[in-house]
């Protein structure tokens, strides 16, 4: 062994050291005998002790029985087995760390896979020996064991078909051999160690647990084996372990008579012994572990009375009381003061609930049990006192997963009985929103919440629930109108406010038949309830919320849209540098506000001119902090504060792009009189776009705010964009051109042929960028560069397609010819030489669109030639290229699409190209003159035959 390398092992070795160490490792994998070096290090009396250079030399000979042990020589085959021997002799007399030892394990289950039953028939034998040990060749058996039920039976662990039918015959093998003297060994164990080494027995219950599911059930769960296992649950080192294997044992797949048979066994001894009998103080953990064995005894027992329903009533009524017996233990564990204990017969109480369900009718009992459940999932449903609001932890998540689990349950048991869960809730809800300041904090959260699920848990649609009509109107409806009317909006703490705007939020339909208590809600979301709450949690949250309240109740909210507005002062502000970037709201929270108020401005009764008015008064912030926010970011020297700057002026317009989104077809900028305002923006953005820094996030919200005004405006747009293109062809990048694009495409899309003599102006220049941009040195293990030049190699064929798609065909038509050639060229080699099949398709879709408007006779002159020369050998040497896959689902339309494109030559050129394709281009292709002739008559079908005959052609051609 190379001393020095081995150096590089150790936890203060430089990354020098530990790089040749690396190259070390590396070399010794990869050569004929660096595995035996290492076995001749790990079992020499000389050998290396150190535990990291012991990793390291097992990990180099698990490399070697994974790649190529399996096709070794009979000597070799004696060396690892000899190895193995020595590894389990060492582990057994002067045990290693624990990483070691399961390392060791992990190599001796290798070498078990690899040679059981054939070339060791007697593995088992032999691991068995080295027992007599002691207690730390006992702990390797184990590990060893564990490791086999990883590398075998673990359903977690994908397995190859041909690992499938190994697994399956060192099982079959391991029932026929192995498997009694393993019970009998591990009954020793369990019995010899259980006053000596409870860390040992905790071990064999947890192999007994995992080899339990495919051995014979009664080599376990029988007299001798049975007792010693309830035995250890008295023991409080011992019984948590009991409990999971007991878990396992019952989990176990077996016929549903038999299974209920095995529960009731147990549970008439764990009734006997006391066990369930639990004291107040008993520990968590152990509570926990036996919620999970009462979870899998009633789930396994309620799947028992589903399968037997049907075939045998009488064994599917003993399954069913069987479950119902083990409801006490579930709500006792449900009820639990540990969420831990609680959530582990989560399982069985959904179970439960769905087995009552399919029940014709329920017993007084059964009611009693649904009623207490409900109880307890209301109950369980409350914070703690504990709960960090503020700063959500690690805690704090796992109580709100448990809760998604308890609501679960509830819309569960509302589904069983919804006039039982919603009588109630209404009880409950009402009696604390009516005496919430009397009420702790946990109480009226819980309230509101529960007021909240119930929209999921009603099984008619909500609107159905709320009614002009107070005769007609739901409980729902009036526990609206008394959360709204209580006053406990004033309770001010972060999760009450956060819980009752989203119940305001969720119900809507409540304030559309009853208005009157619209002002309650607004003043809730305006003052410091809501967008003026301490907590920004809530401010955020409302922020949010409130833009949803509006649109919903729009039509309600016309006689307070002025007064909404005017309090909105404070908070339509622009956040910049000079003030550190210090608001009531965040900058993404912004965003809601102004779209809520162009929302109330767009669908407000007012006037044209008013409108506009107000829509200034909106937008008038960020016209006045836009010009400094420039001038600051021209004057900063600081790199970080010129990135706020560009983060404050790409904000600015956002928010501005943000408040148009109120803007539609029935009412447009136009008719609401606000083109001006946004016209002077657009003035004022499209001076940002020549910004010397951060030019690509600046540029990001200039596109933004124009993708938005292509939408709003009509052709007053236009004069504005060749400042923008001017600006971003001077020093562009991949991803700026990329992003670009579209911008060009939805110009093109909605103007057609009014943009067509400014784009037959700027499209050489683009074109030219493009290529310029992808024709750059690039670094090829660059990932995020070449994906960013493939999304610009899309771009531009969207862009081309795009063009000969919407009536602007003449930008191509009049570019000067060796300019159309080149972009022609183009498309040809993005449709036959791009590794890419959507780019593929786009190109043959172009080729095609190109043949029906040039390819006839009074066509683009020349393009006829093109068609011959370029487009019709590349619809045949595309799929003829090795990468690619006509089985891949974008190939496959990209196929179609090239079919599509010879169908199309043939309707524009008719007898001429069936004569070229049979009489020269086809022969190039070594195809016989009958293939040639069967060809062209495919070219008769419809589309869709011949496009499937085209892709059997090519799949024929290609093989």
């Amino acid at each position: 062994m190379d001393e020095q390398a081995l150096r590089g092992l150790a936890s203060m070795a430089s990354s020098q050291e530990q790089s040749r160490a690396l190259e070390y490792f590396e070399h010794l994998k990869s050569s004929e005998n660096g595995w035996k070096l290492c076995a001749q290090a790990l079992t020499t009396s000389q050998g290396y002790w150190d535990d990291y250079v012991k990793f390291f030399c097992l990990q180099v000979i698990e490399a070697y029985l994974k790649d190529r042990y399996r096709k070794c020589s009979n000597g070799d085959c004696e060396l690892v087995r000899s190895l193995v021997a020595s590894l389990l002799e060492i582990q057994g007399t002067k045990p290693d760390k624990n990483f070691v030892k399961n390392k060791v394990s992990q190599i001796v289950s290798l070498v078990f896979v690899a040679d059981y039953p054939h070339r060791w028939a007697s593995f088992f034998t032999d691991l068995l020996g080295t027992l007599v040990l002691g207690p730390a060749a006992t702990d390797m058996f184990l590990r060893v064991l564990l490791q086999i039920d990883s590398e075998v039976v673990d359903r977690d662990i994908v397995h190859t078909q041909e690992e499938t039918e190994r697994n399956t015959a060192i099982k079959d093998a391991m029932r026929e051999q192995a498997v009694q003297q393993l019970t009998d060994a591990w009954y020793q164990i369990l019995t010899q160690y259980e006053g000596s080494d409870t860390a040992v027995v905790c071990s064999c219950l947890e192999v007994v647990g995992k080899y339990i599911s495919w051995i014979d059930i009664g080599l376990i769960a029988n007299e001798q084996f049975v007792p010693v296992i309830i035995r250890f649950l008295s023991n409080a080192l011992l019984r948590e372990s009991a409990c999971d294997c007991i878990s396992e044992i019952v989990s176990k797949g077996m016929e549903p008579r038999a299974k209920t048979k095995l529960v009731e066994s147990f549970t008439h001894v764990l009734e006997e012994s006391g066990h369930f009998n639990l004291p107040q103080d008993v520990d968590v953990d152990f509570l926990a572990k036996m919620s999970r064995m009462i979870n899998c005894m009633g789930v396994q027992l309620i799947s028992c009375w589903q399968k037997m329903c049907k075939v045998d009533a009488e064994m599917a009524a003993v399954s069913l009381q069987a479950a119902e017996n083990k409801v006490p233990l579930l709500l006792r564990f449900l009820g639990d003061e540990d969420d831990d204990v609680s959530a582990a017969v989560a399982t069985f109480t959904t179970d439960y609930i769905s087995l009552l369900k399919q029940l014709q009718t329920l017993s007084q009992k059964q009611k009693d049990n649904v009623e207490a459940l409900l109880f307890i999932v209301i109950n369980k449903m409350k914070f703690d006192e504990c709960y960090n609001f503020e700063q959500e932890g690690e805690e704090e998540a796992m109580f709100q997963e448990y809760r998604k689990q308890l609501k679960t349950i509830f819309t569960n048991l509302a589904s069983l009985d919804i006039g039982m869960v919603e009588g109630s809730v209404q009880r409950l809800v009402g009696d604390t929103l009516t005496n919430w300041k009397a009420r702790p904090l946990a109480d009226i959260e819980v309230a509101i919440h529960l007021l909240y699920i119930m929209g999921e848990a009603l099984p008619a649609p909500l609107s159905q629930h709320f009614s002009t009509s107070h005769e007609k109107a739901s409980s729902l409806q009036a526990l609206m109108r008394l959360l709204v009317s209580s006053g406990v909006s004033c309770h001010g703490h972060m999760m009450v406010m956060v819980h009752f705007f989203e119940t305001v939020v969720r119900y809507e339909k409540f304030f559309q038949c009853e208005p009157q208590h619209i002002p309650h809600v607004l003043g809730a979301f305006l003052d410091e309830r809501g967008f003026h709450h301490v907590s920004g949690q809530v401010r955020s949250r409302a922020s949010y919320l409130f833009s949803r309240f509006i649109k919903s109740c729009r039509l309600q909210l016309q006689g307070y849209i002025e007064e909404i507005l005017g309090q909105f002062g404070d908070l339509l502000t622009v956040n910049s540098p000079e003030n550190g970037c210090q608001h009531l709201l965040s900058s993404d929270d912004q965003l809601f506000v102004y779209e809520t108020a162009g929302s109330l401005i767009v669908s407000s009764n007012f006037p044209p001119q008013r409108k506009g008015e107000l829509m200034r008064q909106v937008v008038g912030p960020i016209a006045a902090k836009f010009s400094t926010l420039m001038e600051g970011m021209v004057a900063e020297t600081d790199e970080g504060r010129q990135l706020a700057y560009a983060n404050s002026i790409n904000n600015a317009i956002s928010l501005a792009s943000r408040a148009s989104k109120a803007f539609s077809n029935q009412q447009t900028m136009q008719q609401c009189g606000c083109e001006g305002v946004f016209l002077e923006l657009l003035q004022m953005f499209v001076q940002a776009v020549t910004v010397p820094v951060h030019r690509g996030l600046v540029q990001a919200g200039v596109r933004q705010y124009l993708h938005r005004m292509v939408v709003c405006m009509e052709s007053e747009i236009l004069p504005y964009v060749p400042a923008v293109l001017e600006n971003l062809l001077k020093q562009p990048d991949a991803k700026e051109l990329h992003d670009f694009l579209p911008l060009m495409n939805q110009l093109i899309m909605k103007f057609k042929g009014a943009i067509a003599p400014f784009l037959q102006e700027v499209f050489m220049p683009v074109v030219r960028t493009i290529f310029a941009v992808l024709c750059q040195p690039a670094d090829e293990r660059d990932q995020v560069a070449s994906m960013e030049r493939l999304l610009l190699q899309r771009g531009y064929y969207q862009f081309l397609a795009t063009i000969v798609t919407n009536d602007v065909l003449d930008v191509l038509k009049h570019q000067d010819a060796s300019n159309l050639e080149h972009v022609l060229m183009t498309i040809v080699r993005g449709a036959t030489d791009m590794p890419d099949p959507s780019s593929q398709k786009t190109c043959f879709n172009i080729l095609k669109r190109l043949v029906e408007a040039w390819g006839g006779e009074e066509g683009l002159p020349g393009f006829v030639d093109f068609v011959y020369k370029n487009i019709v050998p590349a619809c045949f040497l595309a799929p003829l290229k090795p990468d690619f896959d006509m089985r891949d689902g974008q190939s496959a339309l990209a196929v179609s699409e090239m079919a599509a494109c010879l169908r199309c030559v043939k309707e524009s050129r008719g007898g001429e190209f069936v004569e070229y394709l049979r009489g020269e281009y086809l022969a190039t292709l070594n195809l016989s003159l009958d293939l040639r002739q069967q060809f062209c008559d495919a070219l008769s079908l419809d589309n869709k035959q011949f496009k499937s005959y085209f892709k059997t052609f090519m799949m024929k051609a290609k093989s």
